[in-house]
């Protein structure tokens, strides 16, 4: 560790450490993504740096600094980066709840970017890179009311 609890240095290099407000499951899910990732990029799979970018942002070691204030943009990166690694991580026919990426990126907190991850889910859902559903029907979650969950659509990987 350094001096400031944000970093940890190894072989001289000082590297961020992960955003600590990330629920154990949902961190240990992104870690695991992350190694899965790091043996991509030794096996020179072509989504594999792009894999591991979203689960460094997702756990806070890139981007903006997690112990800061974000912007309107920094939040959504990391919130579309924790969508991205927790759907990458799951298996390809699961789900996520906007509860989860709201938990990555706020912590205790979730409750107040929760309108946030379903404007990025939203986005996402035009693109086509991923698919949102309330009771296995397709929804746009910007006008739906009530839980919707968030899987991949048909233009994934992204």
């Amino acid at each position: 560790m350094t001096d400031d609890p944000h970093y940890f240095v190894v072989d001289g290099r000082r590297w961020r450490t992960t955003d600590p407000g990330i629920p154990d499951r949902l961190r240990a899910e992104l870690v695991a993504e992350l190694m899965s990732a790091r043996r991509a990029v030794r096996d020179h799979a072509t989504d594999a740096r792009a894999r591991v970018q979203d689960a460094k942002v997702a756990l806070g070691e890139r981007g903006e600094p997690w112990w800061e204030d974000p912007s309107p943009d920094g939040r959504d990166e990391r919130l579309t980066a924790s969508m991205l690694a927790l759907l990458r991580h799951r298996d390809p026919l699961s789900t996520i709840c906007p509860s989860d990426v709201s938990r990555v990126v706020a912590g205790e907190g979730f409750r107040t970017v929760m309108d946030d991850a379903r404007r990025v889910a939203a986005a996402l859902r035009d693109t086509g890179v991923v698919r949102t559903t309330q009771k296995g029907d397709d929804v746009d979650p910007s006008n739906a009311h009530g839980p919707i969950r968030i899987g991949r659509g048909p233009n994934w990987p992204p």
